[in-house]
């Protein structure tokens, strides 16, 4: 890695634990590479709190004043969003809709400044009951509506992109979903959730033991369909420190075993200490061995090479191209990524590669 990127972690580990930074080790260091790659990753509300707590260089002014002033619209974004979320939800509930919030402004709470997180889309989780009284409900208020994916369906409502989901599993292995499903009927059968105050409104999210593993999943399907980044991996980071006296390890354990996950567990994890500053006492399951660092060292480099959502993909051809070019250019794109994958997960890759081109051929056909 170069100056500016081992800089951009550094400032990215000072805004995710509010600490102090120094930077005169990287001389020569260019801003505005590193608002690039903050952009590219989705954090730069991190990187912003992270040139707050620089102590030892002075950060340009044009440039930290074009950190703090992106950060302050962030927060506008936010509040605005919150406000969205706390309305709507309460619309559903008083309609005898209950939903869950997922991923979003629910982990953003686990943030020291939840107003600095990128925002995203509103991402509600319902049972299979509530995802059709969801339906009816939100679809005369919606200006445009996605393709309905199995229990997936987005639309566009006021100026924000809703997503309700009647279903979290990843599309990577039958014994990976399985477990999904399990940890769902936890949620819905169980009333496994916790909650967060959104001014007047108590919005329902998953309870911990449940997110961590719905994080989690998310990120991996993220990081084997294409478009993994860095602020995923940090919500995952700030849910486990948040709640670490409150994670039941066993069961964690438990489920990322019946999952067959644990080696990406352990890697992901090896990369969070080394790369993101994860304190070693609040990462369940951490190793230290070299075998884990190396993995981590090769997330990295995928992680920069595509960006946050595949921000660094070239996905014109959405827009230009027919169809079925689009899904060959798509499905050209799956096998170049599983040579980089293969590097790092190399069994996993192999297997969980055959249903992601099942899955994509079965979209085709059905016009997806």
């Amino acid at each position: 890695m170069n100056k500016n990127i081992d800089a951009f972690f550094a400032l990215v580990r000072a805004g995710l634990w509010e600490q102090e930074v120094r930077l005169s080790q990287f001389e020569g260091i260019d801003f505005n590479e590193i608002y690039r790659l903050a952009e590219e990753q989705s954090v730069i509300g991190l990187i912003a709190a992270g040139v707050q707590h620089v102590v030892d260089v002075k950060v340009p002014q044009i440039e930290f004043l074009t950190f703090i002033g992106r950060a302050v619209q962030l927060e506008q974004q936010n509040s605005a969003m919150n406000d969205f979320i706390g309305v709507l939800v309460d619309k559903m509930r008083k309609a005898d809709i209950y939903t869950l919030l997922v991923k979003g402004q629910g982990i953003a709470q686990c943030y020291e400044r939840p107003l600095w997180r990128t925002c995203g889309d509103v991402d509600l989780f319902l049972s299979k009951e509530n995802y059709d009284k969801a339906k009816t409900f939100l679809l005369p208020r919606a200006k445009k509506v996605e393709t309905e994916r199995g229990p997936h369906l987005g639309m566009t409502i006021d100026s924000w992109v809703v997503e309700i989901q009647g279903n979290l599993c990843c599309g990577l292995s039958k014994k990976m979903d399985q477990v999904i499903i399990d940890v769902q009927n936890d949620v819905f059968c169980c009333g496994n959730v916790r909650s967060w105050s959104n001014g007047k409104t108590q919005v329902f999210l998953p309870g911990v033991d449940n997110d961590v593993i719905f994080i989690f999943t998310h990120f991996l399907k993220h990081f084997y369909k294409g478009g993994l980044g860095l602020k995923q991996i940090c919500d995952w980071c700030r849910l486990l420190w948040t709640f670490k006296g409150k994670i039941n390890h066993r069961l964690l354990e438990s489920r990322i075993k019946q999952m067959g996950l644990m080696t990406e567990w352990k890697a992901f994890a090896s990369f969070a200490v080394k790369y993101l500053g994860m304190p070693i006492d609040a990462m369940p399951l951490y190793s230290n061995s070299n075998k884990w660092e190396r993995k981590a060292d090769r997330i990295c480099s995928f992680v920069m090479k595509v960006g946050n959502m595949g921000h660094n993909r070239d996905l014109s051809y959405y827009n230009n191209k027919p169809y079925v070019v689009r899904k060959a250019m798509s499905m050209g794109m799956r096998v170049s990524d599983l040579i980089s994958h293969a590097m790092i997960f190399p069994m996993d890759s192999l297997r969980f590669f055959p249903k992601m081109m099942f899955d994509g051929v079965s979209s085709a056909i059905k016009g997806y």
